[in-house]
């Protein structure tokens, strides 16, 4: 039988009952031909069902987190992850009782006798001459396999059968043999790149001498070393070495697999099948036939496929969704940044303020005549002078710098170990919110100020210091006024009585002052306590609603899309690196 060479390629052929597609002579065909997929009962019936599993769980998961992302990583982030969920989608609409098997290696690797020995007919053409496949070509060992092969762009005159009666083992099977990975034309590496992402499984074909090659180890088995349990790798031409040259170059090419990340499914554990065989002469052949039949019928291989593809988009998006340790705005930040705010509010201030206050009208209540008389000439000249004490610079009623250095202080804090372009919207939240926060302060500053400028409320007490002061002033005036009585000569003379009368008078107002004095200041100090509290809740609640608010819904979409990645990952896959998020949420 004749091989189908390039000049082949280009035209159609009639074939029969499974025989490689010839023409009998050089004449063109009919054009009243049936077509090549009705012949071989190709016509495609989407008989897909739902995925099902833990692989439906991460795909749904998958696409949540995307659209959950969109509005904070760009899209080039998010192309891979794109591609797997439109690939999955591809591949659910298409037969699932089929798999996609291709044969890849480079120039002279003997993948194009490998894939005639595996149909035990001379379907791709083998030779000297490189490259010698210059198109994919499948060979499909059962009907409704139409649909998979438009998917791969395989054209119907490129698509072929076994003998007939062939195995039954490998019923389901689609065998595609790719052109060489490291072909001179570009053309058959980006086929070779285009068609390794769409197929279910993988058979690697190495020889003697360029198994080690830098190529393919770094361009395409590296990449690919999570995607081991859907990948075979055959080292071909194994009876041009002896038995033990065999063994070491078998050995050796195990080692360099297990470099590469790839896990060999040895001793029953999943992972990547590894054999030598010699297509030419059919030795291990045999061996792969029923390995390939066993993997066929499972019927898993596209789920095992777009398993793997989800871990390594997972794998790619591991920076921007896991955090470096423990991340979030924990109780003591918020307190901090209250505080902050309180100070820049100038809440202790007010406070103060306000105890003074407490305590002059105190003073003012439970004084003497004489020292609220002299207090009121100091005002009273105070304001017919104009003077005013001026209040510098720093004392103004928010201080703008502080609340910016509060908010750069919460935002850092939470956004601390965050990937990039969580941390940055972190960041950005807590920096709208500050726009306005130095003025709506302000406003709080002033209100709080005249809610307290009134005159504060007078304690159960003051009346009883009232009236003892007033009996002292009246010992004082009664004193005088019986020394003076004396001296003009209405009253008996008797400088004692009067003098120790006015006396009692003079001693005993200072010290009703100072008990009342004693006795005001805790009620001040609560009085100036209450105040500073009722300015510190007021910062705090409008630095939270303005700033803390706005970065807490960061940081619980962060958690959201996390959760959803730690689904994406798969149970035990995104455990390392990823903590829990401490957020703290009013």
């Amino acid at each position: 039988m004749t091989a189908i060479t390039d000049d082949e390629n280009e035209a159609a052929g009639r074939w029969d009952d499974g025989l490689i597609a010839r023409r009998a002579d050089g004449r063109e065909e009919d054009p009243g031909t049936e077509p090549e997929d009705d012949l071989l009962g190709e016509v495609h019936v989407p008989i897909g069902g739902p995925y099902i599993g833990p692989l439906r769980v991460r795909l749904d998961a998958l696409r949540e987190l995307i659209g959950l992302s969109r509005t904070r990583l760009d899209g080039r982030t998010l192309a891979e992850a794109g591609r797997v969920l439109d690939e999955a989608a591809a591949r659910q609409r298409l037969s699932a009782r089929h798999t996609v098997v291709a044969i890849a290696g480079a120039t002279g690797s003997g993948k194009s006798t490998l894939f005639n020995a595996l149909a035990q007919v001379p379907i791709s053409e083998t030779g000297l001459r490189r490259p010698t496949t210059s198109a994919p070509i499948a060979c499909t060992w059962s009907e409704g396999s139409a649909g998979l092969l438009d998917r791969l762009a395989i054209p119907p005159r490129l698509r072929r059968r076994p003998l007939a009666g062939g195995d039954e083992e490998l019923s389901g099977l689609v065998l595609v043999d790719l052109p060489d990975h490291d072909s001179a034309m570009v053309r058959h590496r980006e086929q070779v790149d285009r068609l390794l992402a769409l197929v279910d499984a993988v058979i690697w074909v190495v020889d003697p001498e360029k198994y080690a090659d830098a190529a393919l180890h770094e361009r395409y088995l590296r990449p690919l070393a999570g995607h081991a349990e859907i990948t075979f790798v055959v080292l071909n031409q194994v009876d041009r070495l002896s038995c033990d040259a065999a063994d070491q170059v078998l050995d050796d090419l195990r080692r360099l697999l297990d470099e590469d990340g790839i896990a060999l499914g040895e001793h029953g554990e999943p992972g990547a099948t590894v054999l030598p065989l010699s297509a030419l002469t059919g030795s291990g052949v045999g061996e792969l036939r029923e390995l390939l039949g066993k993997f066929v019928q499972e019927k898993n291989a596209a789920a095992r496929r777009l398993s793997a593809d989800v871990d390594a988009a997972a794998a790619k998006l591991l920076t921007v969704y896991v955090a470096e340790g423990r991340t979030g705005l924990g109780e003591r930040s918020r307190e901090d940044f209250a505080a902050r705010l309180a100070e820049a509010v100038g809440a202790k201030a007010a406070g103060e303020t306000a105890e003074r206050e407490w305590l002059r009208n105190a003073s003012r209540a439970c004084g003497t005549p004489w020292l609220r008389l002299w207090r009121w000439y100091e005002r009273t000249r105070m304001r017919g002078s104009g003077l005013r004490p001026a209040a510098p610079a720093e004392d103004e009623l928010t201080a703008r710098q502080r609340v910016e250095q509060a908010v750069r202080a919460v935002a850092d804090e939470a956004s601390h170990g965050l990937p990039g372009p969580w941390g940055q919207a972190v960041r950005e939240a807590a920096l709208r919110g500050a726009e306005g926060l130095p003025e709506a302060l302000d406003e709080l500053a002033v209100r709080e100020a005249g809610a307290t400028s009134g005159r504060p409320p007078r304690a159960a007490w003051w009346p009883a210091g009232v009236l003892a002061q007033v009996a002292m002033t009246l010992l004082q005036v009664y004193g005088g006024l019986w020394l003076v009585g004396q001296i003009i000569g209405v009253l008996e003379p008797g400088l004692v009585p009067p003098a120790l009368v006015m006396l009692a008078g003079i001693v005993g107002g200072p010290l009703v002052e100072w008990a009342c004095a004693a006795a005001a200041r805790g009620p001040a100090r609560r009085y100036g306590q209450d105040a500073q509290r009722r300015l510190q809740e007021a910062a705090a609640a409008c630095g939270r609603a303005k700033v803390l608010d706005p970065v807490v819904t960061e940081l619980m979409r962060y958690q959201e899309v996390r959760e959803r990645y730690s689904t994406v990952s798969g149970p035990g896959r995104s455990t390392a690196g990823v903590t829990k998020l401490s957020t703290v949420v009013r």
